[in-house]
């Protein structure tokens, strides 16, 4: 049972997480080394974060509604891997030891937060690919055509991570849609949160049918994560995003140091 002081920290948070989330990405590695350092086991505090940070993603969701619907057609290719991959990481997750997901949790912290450090440059890169691959034409838009079987693949894998860790899962799902030749940053963002919200969802269900969640501090999390998601939808464009990944990245680094040589 945390404390009210606790909980009001656990607020303020998950506030910087949905503003993260919200302007660059990353809350994650906010919201899970802090709910290990208040004394939550780390498969609950995962699951918890990952239910609290989720009505931040359906409010994200909203600001790019119109770039999903011009891709709604080609991305329900994406749905069936989404909810295979999301159950797969999510009962993986149910079925992990605690002592086992002690120590895989600090590689997995280090992994997130290189991932999400890498975002920017592996991006920039997939659309120098793209342009030099692109011929010129109509029927080169990727959106009039299935995508790659290889790549629902891919996004099946992606999809087992996200329901099993989730941070850096973004990154993993960016690269692969410019890879498949979109280019409409706005477009990538919303379809990542699409497909972040859906096997997020399910992988939820599996971790609230196995009682992995801590209600009260999810709830509380809840809070200020849409708090912090409102905010910053409207400064988004007025904060540099190399702040706050800069910000993220230097906690990550710090959350992984502490989990390896101080923790565990």
């Amino acid at each position: 049972m945390l404390s009210p002081a606790q909980h009001g920290a656990v607020i303020v948070i998950a506030l910087l997480a949905g503003m993260a989330n919200s302007i660059a990405g990353g809350g994650t590695l906010l919201t899970f080394p802090a709910l290990i350092g208040l004394g939550i086991p780390s498969l609950m505090a995962n699951a918890t974060s990952t239910v609290a940070l989720w009505p931040g993603g359906i409010a994200s969701m909203i600001g790019y509604r119109a770039e999903v619907s011009t891709a709604r057609v080609w991305a329900k290719h994406f749905i069936l891997p989404s909810v295979l991959g999301g159950l797969v990481g999510g009962v993986l997750l149910t079925v992990t030891s605690q002592r086992l997901f002690d120590a895989i949790v600090p590689f997995l912290v280090l992994f997130a937060t290189v991932l999400f450090l890498l975002q920017q440059p592996v991006l920039r890169a997939v659309r120098r690919w793209s342009g030099k691959h692109k011929a010129p034409g109509k029927e080169t838009d990727p959106l009039l055509r299935p995508p790659p079987f290889g790549f629902l693949i891919f996004h099946f894998c992606s999809a087992v991570y996200g329901g099993y860790f989730g941070a850096g899962a973004g990154m993993v799902i960016l690269a692969a849609l410019g890879l498949m030749g979109l280019t409409n940053i706005h477009q990538m963002n919303g379809l990542k949160n699409f497909f972040a919200m859906i096997f997020n969802f399910v992988a939820m269900i599996a971790f609230v049918a196995k009682g992995l969640v801590n209600w009260p501090i999810a709830v509380t999390m809840m809070i200020g994560s849409i708090i912090g998601g409102s905010i910053a939808s409207r400064m988004a464009q007025r904060v540099p995003q190399s702040w706050v990944r800069a910000a993220v990245g230097m906690i990550g680094f710090a959350s992984a140091f502490w989990l390896f040589f101080v923790r565990l």
